[in-house]
């Protein structure tokens, strides 16, 4: 058996938003005991990753190294971007999304989520302003 849902996820800017509830909730409903739970995000300039949740200081961090990594388009480091149709944080946005992982595998064990003690699983927004984001839930054997 199989299952699959699209999850909405409403982000006010760059971050990380974590949504290990939702992911739990979704494994929980079905009944499952065991399989692999897939995750997928439907956009180009956000990502997925599994990350501690434990202190939130981790998130700020992450935030701030991709922030240094990849700066706004504005930024004269950046002079070589072509693609800039919506906005300076446009491309590099895509540039994340390119370096951090657009889909996640996690295992299901015993009708729970085989994930670390401290391990929670985000979207990171790239992009400045609001968006809402869609990530596809696929829970097969």
């Amino acid at each position: 058996m199989s299952r699959q849902a699209i999850l909405t996820i409403d982000t006010r800017g760059p971050g990380l938003y974590e949504f290990t509830d939702r992911a739990v909730a979704f494994v929980r409903a079905g009944g499952e005991t065991s399989g692999l739970l897939t995750l997928f995000v439907r956009h180009t300039s956000c990502s997925l990753l599994i990350q501690e949740n434990a202190d939130p200081d981790v998130q700020r961090d992450l935030d701030a190294f991709f922030r240094r990594l990849v700066p706004s388009a504005v930024d004269p480091a950046m002079d070589y971007l072509v693609h800039r149709a919506e906005g300076p944080d446009d491309m590099p946005a895509h540039i994340k999304a390119a370096l951090t992982p657009v889909s996640l595998s996690v295992p299901v064990m015993g009708g729970r989520l085989a994930l670390g003690t401290w391990q929670g699983i985000y979207l990171f927004e790239h992009r400045a302003r609001p968006h809402r984001r869609e990530v596809a839930l696929h829970l097969g054997a």
